[in-house]
């Protein structure tokens, strides 16, 4: 984690707004509210928002197979040294198929030579996207060799997607949730 104490606080349930309130409703509903909402419920429109379109890059509508988007979101989540995403997306990446070894070798890499030829072009395009922001037409044809047209923009949008997310997470400190436990690669970013 990059911050020790956040710089936004997470709000708290006796001291939402009503339109604070109104935002993260939805959210009570299913499971306890997690840090990342109770940051962004300081902005309870840009929340509203958010919580729209993160629901299309984690619903069924992104044809990405939720597998192969845990591989993405993860790779960028290590690559912004973001210690919340990466933590909170390594239980739902274990969850949608993904193993602890797959998990470990994501912070290696399209380099590490567990990967299968459609994961490393996932992890090639992920890099590519981090670093430069843009997709290479060799990575480009790699991922069309192994996904459709659809699949390739989902990629993009998840990578993005979460590309935000860890910017917002690490600028504004939100710390992990009760009961989890950073992973030691990401202490001290």
């Amino acid at each position: 984690m990059r911050m020790t104490t956040p710089r936004i606080s997470p709000i708290q349930d006796d001291a939402f707004t009503d339109e604070q309130r109104a935002a993260v409703e939805v959210l009570m509903q299913s499971r306890p509210l997690l840090n990342i909402y109770r940051t962004l419920a300081h902005a309870p429109e840009a929340l509203r928002r958010f919580i729209g379109w993160g629901g299309y890059v984690l619903s069924k509508r992104n044809s990405l197979p939720a597998r192969e988007r845990e591989i993405v979101i993860l790779r960028v989540g290590f690559l912004c040294k973001s210690g919340y995403e990466f933590t909170q997306h390594t239980r739902i990446g274990l969850a949608e198929g993904l193993t602890t070894d797959e998990i470990r070798a994501i912070k290696f890499g399209p380099d590490d030579l567990s990967w299968s030829p459609k994961d490393r072009a996932l992890l090639k395009a992920s890099d590519e996207l981090n670093r430069d922001h843009f997709i290479c037409d060799a990575t480009w044809a790699e991922m069309k060799s192994h996904f459709d047209e659809k699949q390739c923009m989902d990629l993009v949008f998840t990578a993005g997607q979460y590309t935000q997310v860890s910017m917002f997470l690490n600028t504004f400190g939100v710390q992990l949730d009760a009961g989890q436990t950073l992973d030691p690669d990401l202490v001290g970013y």
